[in-house]
């Protein structure tokens, strides 16, 4: 019997199991039938940020901002196609500082944008600070090389 990764549906918030060893970029969610890999960051609240960190297999990358931070809506695009380059290996979350408070603080986050690099339901990096997609994609992928 294959390896089953548990990954959860940014739209509906069901978990989906998904066999390790195949691609993942087509799969479908086994509730609403919609695309579980979309290219895109899934903007979560407190629940939803809590539900993905619990219960993804694959690593997650939260980008913690907020609408009135000038480096947060620069670097917003630049997330959005770090995305593209980084799923279905790693899920990508944006959390609003200011929706969250409560997460936020119980992270312990000091300056945004904030980036942190989750795994296992335990943060295995942080940076802070805006920056652009190859940085993103560079750090995420060496925080993965090293945790």
């Amino acid at each position: 019997m294959s390896e089953m990764h548990h990954v959860v549906c940014g739209n509906c918030g069901r978990i989906n199991r998904l066999p390790a060893e195949r691609a993942s970029k087509d799969a479908r969610c086994g509730a609403c039938h919609q695309p579980i890999f979309t290219g895109h960051p899934i903007e979560v609240d407190e629940d939803g940020f809590g539900r993905h960190v619990a219960n993804n297999d694959i690593p997650v990358l939260v980008d913690v901002w907020a609408p009135w931070c000038g480096p947060c809506r620069a670097m917003a695009p630049m997330f959005e196609r770090a995305a593209r380059q980084l799923e279905p290996k790693v899920r990508l979350l944006k959390l609003n500082s200011d929706k969250a408070p409560a997460v936020s603080s119980r992270l312990n986050i000091m300056g945004i944008p904030t980036l942190l690099l989750m795994r296992g339901g335990r943060e295995i990096a942080r940076q802070a600070g805006a920056m652009d997609m190859q940085d993103i994609v560079a750090w995420t992928e060496a925080g993965l090389a090293r945790s």
